[in-house]
């Protein structure tokens, strides 16, 4: 019932079971639901808040700008999902999510999605990959 998620003893008890100091947000309206959250787990909680900008939306552009402006000088840090995303991969040689970063990149990416593309043919000696055809992680040849 509450714009905070934080006044929501559950979440507080999830965040704690958890038992990271970091966490990741997104949501609709960002100077609602998503700045209240942020400031009152930074402030009261101890959690390090990284807010991903692109992936939350305000009632105007000015609110979503001057909500994310807010929370940047209260601490909270700002990030992108492309950001989070390639963080959490952090190494195209995991195998067990390279297929599915991939294709989110070379769906979503623009320009980088192109270019993980071509790298990929420059690597692997191989073919440009057909949107929507999977690929696997190939190995690099160990004299390369």
């Amino acid at each position: 019932t509450s714009m905070n998620s934080w006044d929501d003893q559950k979440v507080r008890d999830a965040l704690a079971k958890n038992g990271k100091k970091k966490v990741v947000v997104a949501g609709l309206w960002t100077e609602v639901c998503n700045n209240t959250f942020a400031l009152c787990a930074m402030l009261e909680g101890g959690y390090e808040i990284y807010m991903v900008a692109d992936a939350s939306g305000g009632t105007s552009k000015e609110a979503h700008d001057f909500a994310m402006q807010r929370m940047i000088q209260a601490g909270v840090i700002p990030v992108t999902w492309q950001q989070v995303l390639l963080e959490w991969q952090r190494d195209w040689a995991r195998k067990e999510t390279y297929n599915a970063v991939m294709d989110i990149v070379k769906e979503h990416s623009g320009a980088y999605g192109m270019g993980v593309d071509y790298a990929y043919t420059m690597v692997h000696k191989a073919p440009a990959r057909a949107k929507g055809a999977h690929r696997t992680l190939a190995p690099v040849p160990a004299n390369k």
